[in-house]
């Protein structure tokens, strides 16, 4: 899991190695636990959620109040939250902000848990 060269010290998940393949390092846990924190709260997983399932894979914070009983502050935070996680991509469009979740970010969390020697 040890970060290698040519590794992104700015992206904790870059060089994950699956759990189940070694142990992981208490540096490697240090640099992955504020990821799993931040998708650990239920209004910030829905979040990950509606913006990954958004058509085009993409979604607004306009298009995501509709989905909670929060204010449109709030909501900004918990998405600000997932960005500095590096779990979403955001680009201020006009007076809006959209985002889209980070492939590589994804595609690293997912590889994070495979071959644990679950049966599917």
């Amino acid at each position: 899991m040890s970060a290698g060269a040519g590794c992104d010290p700015d992206d904790p998940l870059a060089c994950c190695t699956p759990l189940a393949r070694e142990p992981m390092s208490a540096a490697d846990a240090e640099q992955v636990a504020p990821l799993l924190k931040a998708v650990a709260d239920p209004v910030r997983l829905r979040l990950l959620s509606l913006v990954l399932s958004h058509e085009g894979g993409e979604a607004c914070v306009c298009d995501l109040l509709p989905a909670f009983d929060l204010s449109q502050p709030t909501i900004s935070h918990h998405l600000k939250v997932l960005h500095d996680a590096g779990l979403l991509d955001r680009e201020k469009r006009g007076v809006w902000v959209y985002y889209r979740a980070r492939p590589a970010a994804m595609a690293a969390m997912l590889s994070l848990f495979a071959d644990a020697g679950v049966p599917a």
